[in-house]
């Protein structure tokens, strides 16, 4: 994730902290996409994970790296922990050492593939001489948890030691998975409903057609989606379908009210972070804070607990897509067409609306709950995940040619549809590929993994 905010405003009403995400209302003509996505680095010699100290280390990676696009470091407690840059981008590293892209805010999926290219391109230059690679899989295939470098980041830290008390899987997810997110913005409090519900029934389908997690310590561990299944046994208060969105009068007030109950992780103070893992939010407000007394909630602090909550869909001052393991570039560039084709055009929104207008509470979290397992086979309100996805694609390619943004070969965006396309028709998700290469051409081995699942 990105630099973490630092504006001092103090924030002393509720509705402020309302207003905050009103604040992100756009024009349509203003709208724009966001991509982030995470790779796991290791070794080509060895296969071993990388840790963040030494010559070959995710320091000297982000230090090159810097070299390499002139962005600006961003620090912790004198580490360099991401890179910076004028125009919105930023990278940063996940738990584990997962390196991340947040891409900047662009007008089109072309401008998403070229800024993913151009990124590619330059890491590649930083990690080739220190003999680093990159995994497309949504989980690190090889490596156990206690094998896995934890990152110098204090929020990480801080995390690390709440994620157990809530959950069994938490620091899994934390250390060995891979994810790729789209960002997406909305017109109105109205327009953020539509898109959030439309967007959080089709998560599931967004974690079929993206299921690229099938190994776990060197061997199949039972899903397509692993990295999905682990997001279900992390800490209930903060993940999930967000029921609630579906009911009636839902908009900002009650997305307030659920971050309000949701327990805090750290209050940061200059760049110091301060563990108030479990507390209310609601006492850092009333200056009532057991671990801070008399300090007050700001702006910053308010930013920073919303991107600790990780539904599905997260609600940000833009909406943030969740559900899709990482793959390869096309992969990436498929899901910022995916969710754009959808969301983006009034009456591609209205017909993904109607697609899962009759789920019931119920249906939405069968389907979350079976797709990491089952991907497009999963059941779902007398259809399958499969059926759904070749009717959502179908909206999104219409989506998609109503936008007309054409790229300098006269392109539109549909053109970046076509590996989930393809998945579509043949019913086959990577995973389910993966897992074929595993039992004939691999052997029974992930070793291979290395060489063939890298960007």
């Amino acid at each position: 994730m990105a630099r973490d905010s630092n504006d001092s405003t103090p924030l002393t009403a509720r509705a402020e902290l309302i207003a905050w995400f009103a604040a992100g209302e756009k024009p349509r003509e203003r709208f724009a996409i966001g991509t982030e996505h995470e790779k796991i680095p290791f070794y080509r010699d060895d296969r071993s994970p990388v840790p963040y100290d030494g010559e070959r280390g995710i320091r000297a990676l982000l230090e090159g790296l810097a070299r390499e696009t002139g962005w600006e470091p961003i620090l912790d407690l004198g580490n360099i922990i991401g890179l910076s840059a004028d125009e919105g981008g930023a990278i940063s590293i996940e738990p584990g050492g997962q390196f991340e892209l947040s891409g900047a805010a662009l007008p089109d999926v072309h401008a998403t593939a070229a800024e993913l290219a151009t990124h590619l391109a330059a890491t590649k230059r930083a990690a080739d001489p220190l003999g680093i690679g990159f995994l497309t899989l949504g989980m690190s295939p090889r490596w156990r948890r206690d094998e896995t470098p934890v990152m110098p980041k204090s929020r990480y830290r801080i995390m690390a030691g709440y994620m157990p008390k809530v959950g069994s899987l938490g620091l899994d997810m934390m250390l060995r998975t891979a994810t790729v997110q789209v960002n997406l913005d909305f017109a109105s409090e109205a327009d953020m409903v539509r898109k959030m519900r439309a967007s959080l029934a089709l998560q599931p389908v967004a974690t079929a057609l993206f299921a690229n997690s099938p190994f776990t310590d060197g061997r199949p561990n039972g899903f397509l989606s692993r990295r999905s299944e682990i997001w279900r046994d992390t800490d209930a208060d903060r993940t999930g379908m967000l029921p609630f969105a579906f009911d009636a009068g839902f908009g900002y007030e009650a997305y307030v009210d659920w971050l309000l109950d949701m327990p805090m992780y750290f209050v940061k103070r200059g760049d110091i972070y301060h563990d108030v893992s479990g507390a209310s939010f609601r006492d850092l407000m009333a200056g009532k804070l057991p671990q801070l007394p008399g300090e007050y909630a700001t702006v910053a602090d308010w930013a920073n607990h919303a991107s600790t909550a990780f539904p599905e869909v997260r609600l940000k001052r833009f909406l943030e897509m969740r559900g899709a393991d990482v793959g390869d570039p096309g992969m990436i560039a498929a899901q910022a067409a995916f969710w754009a084709g959808l969301l983006y055009d009034e009456s591609a929104l209205d017909a993904a609306l109607d697609l899962v207008k009759g789920w019931s509470p119920a249906n939405r979290e069968a389907a979350r709950a079976t797709a990491p397992r089952l991907g497009l086979a999963t059941p779902v309100a007398n259809t399958t995940l499969g059926a759904v996805a070749a009717e959502a694609l179908a909206i999104a390619r219409s989506g998609l040619r109503a936008r007309g943004r054409r790229d300098a070969e006269g392109r539109d965006e549909t053109v970046y549809l076509q590996p989930l396309e393809a998945i579509v028709a043949a019913g086959r998700t990577r995973a389910d590929d993966l897992l074929a290469d595993y039992e004939r051409r691999w052997n029974a081995c992930v070793r291979p993994a290395f060489t063939e699942c890298v960007f």
